[in-house]
């Protein structure tokens, strides 16, 4: 028998050999954690955060901290690999963007937590992987 036929159903060579905690089912196979953005998703995003009227508002107190914006206490609370926690407030993100970032797979979405851009796991809210930092 080859190698080959030891490999689970729908699953690429590379995502076999991955950890089950590692990875997360879908409809299109399994996403590994944080090997799905590319560098050219991530140069898009940061192309369309960058110009200033995409930018948001930030208080210059807070801007000059680097942290994204963030107020003092909510420095990033999410993790790749677990669920966002309750608090986490976040947002949609703008069309344009995700069509510069390729439609996620079925059962996921992109959202933006302070200037960076998930991609989670719908109904589960797992953290799939993460553009951070998008506006310095």
């Amino acid at each position: 028998m080859r190698k080959r036929d030891h490999e689970p159903q729908g699953m690429h060579r590379s995502q076999a050999t991955q950890p089950p905690h590692m990875s997360v089912p879908s409809s299109a196979g399994t996403l590994a954690i944080g090997a799905y953005f590319q560098p050219h998703q991530q140069e898009a995003a940061r192309a369309y955060y960058g110009q200033k009227e995409n930018m948001g508002f930030c208080p210059p107190g807070l801007a000059k901290k680097g942290n994204g914006c963030l107020p003092p206490g909510q420095a990033k609370k999410w993790r790749k690999g677990a669920p966002l926690p309750a608090g986490v407030v976040y947002y949609d993100v703008p069309r344009s963007v995700v069509l510069t970032l390729g439609v996620p797979p079925a059962g996921y979405k992109y959202v933006r937590v302070a200037s960076d851009i998930l991609l989670i796991a719908i109904g589960t809210s797992i953290v799939i992987d993460a553009l951070e930092d998008l506006v310095r």
